[in-house]
């Protein structure tokens, strides 16, 4: 639901996509220590889980946080996120996170992330919609450096609709 209650907002423009870009599906299963007292997953739990699938997603790519850090003294992190939450995931859950690139700036990536039931078609309605805006920074300093190769162009070719979201594309 949305912070206002209701879904309208978000069905007609907000956080929700038509899957057109690729994604790179990660699949888990909602434990005990992910919910809260009614039995659903805790709302703080889709940002770790985000976190997890964004991180496994790179690694599918070839780009692996350890890679950036270590060959061009570079992290990335979290710029801006922003997340609307529909329908709860419960105790036992099935679910996936897809993780698709929307957009590569100088040092920014903008991701759409969605939590949606496993045996979901193609296009459901997700449990929760996530926009997550990263951005690249020197590791030293902690000031904006543009992303650099191979990164870039990996990840422009996985906005352009390069690739199925597995494996390496570079």
């Amino acid at each position: 639901m949305t912070a206002s209650g209701g879904r309208g907002a978000a069905s007609r423009g907000g956080l929700i996509r038509p899957p057109e870009a690729p994604a790179h599906r990660w699949p888990l299963r909602v434990y005990f220590e992910d919910t809260d007292a009614g039995g659903m997953a805790y709302h703080a739990n889709y940002l770790r889980w985000a976190e997890r699938a964004r991180t496994e997603s790179l690694r599918a790519m070839g780009l692996p946080h350890q890679m950036l850090m270590q060959d061009h003294n570079s992290i990335l992190v979290v710029r801006r996120i922003e997340v609307e939450y529909w329908r709860p995931a419960r105790l036992d859950d099935a679910v996936v996170v897809e993780t698709r690139v929307i957009a590569v700036r100088g040092v920014t990536i903008l991701l759409d992330q969605r939590v949606v039931p496993e045996v979901a078609g193609a296009g459901a309605e997700p449990l929760a919609a996530l926009r997550v805006d990263l951005a690249c920074i020197d590791r030293d300093g902690l000031r904006p450096k543009r992303i650099p190769e191979p990164w870039r162009s990996a990840l422009e070719a996985r906005a352009a609709g390069a690739g199925a979201g597995e494996g390496p594309i570079v």
